[in-house]
């Protein structure tokens, strides 16, 4: 996942392959959400700036601040599809686990 000087690297790159566990059944439903939602976007020239886009874009869609917001998670009717723990976001493993996850895709997609 070197970055090719020709052809900048996409934010959709970080999203593939998909973590193995989640959080709570909304966390994949967000994680789909972010991948389309950032897509056609470049990633950034710092992993600083890919984790910037990727926390605005998390609070856009599921409206929180991973930064600000304390809290441990949240219910989301747009990313209910069914389950026990359906439309619940666990912004614990987004901190801890999956924006870190992001972020170290970042960084191997970035180095010379």
């Amino acid at each position: 996942m070197k970055r090719d000087n020709a052809v900048a690297p996409k934010m959709v790159e970080l999203f593939d392959p998909e973590p193995e566990r989640w959080g709570f059944r909304g966390d994949p439903h967000v994680w789909r959400a972010l991948r389309d939602h950032l897509s056609k976007t470049d990633v950034p020239a710092s992993v600083a700036e890919a984790v910037s886009l990727l926390r605005v874009a998390f609070s856009e869609l599921v409206g929180v601040d991973l930064v600000t917001n304390a809290e441990s998670s949240v219910y989301r009717e747009q990313f209910a599809h069914g389950g026990m723990s359906s439309g619940m976001v666990c912004l614990d493993t987004w901190r801890d686990r999956l924006l870190p996850l992001l972020a170290e895709r970042a960084k191997v997609l970035l180095e010379p």
